[in-house]
């Protein structure tokens, strides 16, 4: 069981609910949200239209939420600065950039230039994340372990909790014949397993199945146990772009398995990005959008584990804030 130093403990502490349990919504999407945007709305957005969709969000969500992740380009300082990110909300930030470099079979992830743990610690950040494309069998694999290693160093450095979300992908035919499909539980579970002693605090899991085709729900909670089994930390469901009632069976699935919570993105709000009216939207996050969180934070909390359970607290001694470094 891992344990936790006491400022990755605190940080924690402060992304879970009051019973121990991570409801994120996730808003630090930069590429794909622009894209969104413009196909919703016919209009290229500008930098501003990217700042305040992220307002509107986090303004109406970050009361309810037991934490929120926002990138550094267009939402963690505006919303601090323009004070709509509720002062109980924990805060995670990115530490990638978006997209990826290499091939579309051998991608590689990368730091956003100008950003690290230590500028996140400092501006009152309780997490960083880092978004890692990953598939264990792939050439470029080593070099994505070691820039977890790299960032979980910096994360050390700061005592900052570290959210690592490893995202798997098709390689030569797997996509248009299917077989990625009967692969991903297996490369879900194995990422899990290569990853988490590397030095992260709390995994962001993909589903371990595609949902699309298995409709078994035995087998997914089985491969939900073993993704269980195989993380050596505490880990949270992500919605990976699915539909909100889809992703509310997910997290049950998971939580029964033992997940500590979840991270919901386009689950909850990519509607949104087709609303033109900025008036309606704010009323849709702040209707349905409202009323969806609440639904999966009910499951969360009726089904999952709380993380600190996956975890061994802090050891002090007295003086033990002598040596602290």
């Amino acid at each position: 069981m891992k344990q936790m130093t006491i400022g990755k403990y605190r940080g924690v502490q402060r992304l879970a609910d009051e019973r121990g349990f991570v409801c994120m919504c996730a808003l630090d999407h930069r590429g794909s949200l622009g894209k969104m945007l413009k196909e919703g709305t016919g209009t290229t957005p500008s930098y501003q239209d990217m700042v305040d969709f992220k307002f509107d969000v986090t303004g109406a969500l970050s009361r309810y939420c037991s934490a929120i992740l926002l990138d550094p380009v267009y939402g963690a300082a505006q919303n601090i600065a323009a004070n709509l990110l509720a002062g109980q909300a924990g805060l995670a930030v990115s530490l990638e950039e978006t997209g990826y470099e290499g091939g579309a079979e051998a991608r590689v992830s990368r730091p956003l230039e100008g950003w690290n743990a230590a500028k996140i610690r400092k501006m009152g950040g309780d997490a960083a994340k880092l978004l890692l494309y990953y598939r264990p069998d792939v050439e470029v694999a080593g070099q994505q372990r070691a820039l977890v290693e790299q960032l979980a160093s910096w994360c050390d450095d700061q005592d900052l909790a570290f959210i690592c979300e490893p995202v798997g992908y098709a390689v030569g035919d797997e996509a248009k014949s299917g077989r990625y499909s009967e692969l991903k539980p297996d490369v879900v579970i194995k990422t899990a397993a290569e990853l988490t002693p590397l030095g992260i605090d709390i995994l962001k899991a993909e589903f371990p199945a595609d949902a699309r085709i298995e409709t078994d729900e035995k087998v997914m909670l089985e491969n939900c146990k073993r993704l269980d089994d195989a993380s050596q930390v505490p880990w949270i469901i992500l919605s990976g772009g699915v539909d909100f009632d889809l992703f509310v069976r997910q997290v049950e699935i998971a939580s029964k398995a033992g997940a500590c919570g979840f991270l919901a993105g386009r689950a909850l709000w990519q509607e949104a990005t087709s609303i033109t009216s900025r008036e309606e939207r704010q009323d849709f996050f702040r209707t349905t959008v409202v009323d969806r969180l609440r639904i999966l934070m009910a499951v969360a909390n009726a089904y999952g584990t709380p993380w600190y359970r996956r975890v061994s607290p802090p050891v002090l001694e007295e003086g033990w804030y002598q040596s602290y470094k």
